[in-house]
């Protein structure tokens, strides 16, 4: 008996469907495309329930002939390619004729379409491929596709879609992305019968992105543009000062198709070498224009990634565009629109503005320099910084009269030993007396937690000082003994805030940080918002969208705070937390690193001291990601470096 068997031609389109259809915003991938191909102006898509019942994508593209449109469902059916030679320069978004066949083998479809000068449209219904009704009817120009019960008849792939609200985020992001390679076509998405976005379709870059990225994001973005004959670059990528904590905003686009290229990835980060802070990522919106035949878009069912024929030639293209677009002195963001204006804005013309600065200033040397009770009195810091100032309304005279309070958005320069525990909560103070009470309390729990490393067995050593800004150089015996102070002190805040049962002390922002997130991004937020909020990290919800940060951990620079909020979402986007305390975990982790000391700043005596001898007494032997935190170097490594010996 022959053990192979020819699959009937059901069976064969349901597992081409599985290749092209994975969940609704694979649909609406598909059918969008269709639509830009069709030659639209204008695409409306609707979904409702995350795309699993309802999906309605209408466009006012060329339509089909009735002959077209009874076979357009049919496998490997297209009026895109007629032979392998078109497989050289491929030029519309789809090709292989496989989007609607996949479609309409594991959902009901309804088709009504209309070339553009007939007196008629034709109407096809269809249930799991099979066409149920096919007939004349009245319709508007255009194309019109319905895709009602997706995986209806797929129960294994229905039962792994996720959340209705983490599927429909899904959908947005998908049509965001196909809307923003495609300024020239007007986008609209409908999600349960409310507006999600809109764009103009006025064939401009700026306000297309304008109109889908929001303003915020906007403000600080760079145009770039760069031919090279038969290939260029434009587009924006973000000043070095707006980095984000992960990569969700990076956009790039090949010949008006969203591609996922680590190619251009590299070639946009390696321009910010040296401008951008470690674990801060650009955003970006990268067109990218070439020849059909340069680049292979048939090498992934989602087309979604490409093959460039001149890899170097694309990378150093993209790459000398955003670095002339980072080094240039003229710094210009794309402008609001007009009250009264419909159109989308312009880029004004370019001023002139001093060189782009770094994401934090040089110019603080002392920004991590612990205080005394003196300095807390003399620069009346205690305001700031009391951990019971939550939700406390400053009297006029009392913001007037306080230098913290009015330059709150710079980062805050007090900085207590983060590795001792949380000082203990005292009232807001009502005078300056009761200020230095509070400020004198504060630098008694720093010295008891200094006293208690100091009682641990520590060997004869001599503090040499700092090199490069990162290192910590002690001399123990006849050994050189070398500290990586950031992953030290980061390991002595993880393992303290670890030991901690109870939810972590929060500090109110006297400035609340609002947060624009993607939907992915707010799906998780909300998900975790206890394991979050046990942590520190109030957020609240501010209109449709947006969200407001209200109170990080008390540890926590609050300047660091949105991109502490943005690693934890990737982390937790990316499967690294699989379980609440792992995720716990992950997310002490980046509080641990957001907090301790950062490489790049001169840090006083005291603290690299502490932070020496907790690595001196075994405290301390690993940062929480298991890298070594500290090196030896013993004199005859010295001596046979300096051939004092052989």
């Amino acid at each position: 008996m022959s053990e192979i068997n020819i699959l009937s031609p059901h069976v064969a389109d349901m597992i081409a469907a599985g290749e092209v259809v994975e969940r609704p915003a694979s649909v609406i991938k598909e059918l969008m495309e269709n639509s830009f191909d069709a030659g639209a102006h204008m695409v409306t898509v609707e979904i409702r329930d995350g795309g699993a019942t309802y999906i309605r994508v209408a466009d006012d593209g060329k339509g089909m002939a009735p002959e077209d449109a009874g076979i357009a469902f049919l496998r490997h059916a297209t009026s895109k390619l007629r032979d392998e030679a078109g497989l050289e320069a491929i030029g519309t978004m789809g090709f292989r004729g496989e989007a609607l066949a996949a479609v309409s083998a594991v959902s009901e479809v309804e088709l009504t379409t209309r070339r553009r000068g007939d007196g008629s449209g034709t109407r096809v219904t269809l249930s799991a491929g099979d066409i149920q009704e096919m007939g004349e009817t009245g319709c508007p120009e255009g194309t019109v596709m319905q895709v009602r019960s997706l995986f209806f008849n797929t129960p294994a792939r229905l039962k792994f879609l996720k959340s209705d609200r983490a599927e429909a985020s899904a959908c947005v992001q998908t049509a965001l992305r196909c809307a923003l390679g495609r300024p020239e076509v007007s986008v609209r998405l409908i999600r349960d019968g409310k507006e999600e976005f809109f764009s103009p379709g006025d064939g401009k870059q700026e306000s297309c992105v304008y109109a889908l990225l929001g303003r915020d994001m906007a403000k600080d973005l760079l145009p770039i543009s760069l031919d090279d004959g038969d290939m260029s670059v434009s587009g924006y990528i973000s000043s070095p000062s707006a980095g984000r904590g992960n990569r969700g905003m990076q956009f790039f686009f090949c010949n008006g198709r969203y591609i996922r290229s680590q190619l251009l990835q590299s070639a946009v980060e390696q321009a910010y070498k040296n401008t951008l802070l470690t674990g801060r990522y650009p955003a970006c919106v990268i067109y990218l224009k070439l020849s059909n035949a340069a680049v292979d878009v048939n090498v992934h069912p989602a087309k979604t990634e490409v093959k460039f024929s001149q890899e170097k030639r694309v990378f150093d293209l993209v790459y000398h565009a955003a670095l002339a677009a980072l080094t240039d002195e003229d710094r210009v963001g794309l402008a609001s629109p007009a009250p009264k204006q419909p159109e989308a804005p312009k880029i004004p013309a370019p001023v002139s503005a001093p060189a782009i600065p770094a994401a934090r200033p040089a110019a603080r040397p002392d920004f991590y320099r612990s205080m005394s009770a003196q300095d807390f009195r003399a620069n009346n810091y205690a305001v700031k910084s009391a951990p019971q100032a939550r939700r406390a309304e400053p009297s006029p005279t009392r913001v007037e009269s306080s230098p913290v309070l009015r330059s709150y958005d710079q980062p805050y320069q007090t900085r207590l030993d983060l590795s001792a525990a949380p000082a203990p909560a005292v009232k807001m103070p009502d005078s300056t007396k009761n200020a230095e009470i509070w400020a004198e309390q504060s630098c008694k729990t720093v010295e008891n937690s200094v006293q208690s490393v100091e009682k641990a067995a520590l060997p004869d050593y001599r503090l040499l000082g700092e090199a490069l800004k990162l290192y910590i150089l002690v001399e123990v015996g006849d050994e050189l003994l070398l500290i990586d102070k950031h992953a030290a002190h980061e390991r002595m805040i993880f393992d303290r805030l670890k030991k901690q049962e109870r939810e972590i002390m929060a500090q109110t922002l006297l400035t609340g940080v609002t947060l624009r997130l993607s939907g992915e991004d707010r799906e998780l937020l909300e998900q975790n918002g206890a394991l979050l909020a046990e942590l520190g990290f109030e957020i609240e919800a501010f209109g449709e969208d947006d969200y407001i940060l209200r109170a990080v951990p008390a540890d926590m620079n609050p300047g660091d705070a949105e991109a502490a909020v943005e690693e934890i979402l990737e982390k937790l986007k990316s499967g690294k937390a699989p379980d609440p305390q792992a995720a716990r975990d992950e997310i002490l982790h980046t509080v641990a690193c957001k907090a301790a000391i950062k490489a790049g700043y001169i840090t006083d005596e005291r603290e690299l001291r502490r932070v020496a001898e907790a690595v001196l007494s075994g405290e301390v032997k690993y940062c929480p990601h298991g890298r070594p935190v500290s090196a030896k170097l013993t004199r005859r490594d010295l001596d046979k470096l300096f051939k004092r010996i052989v």
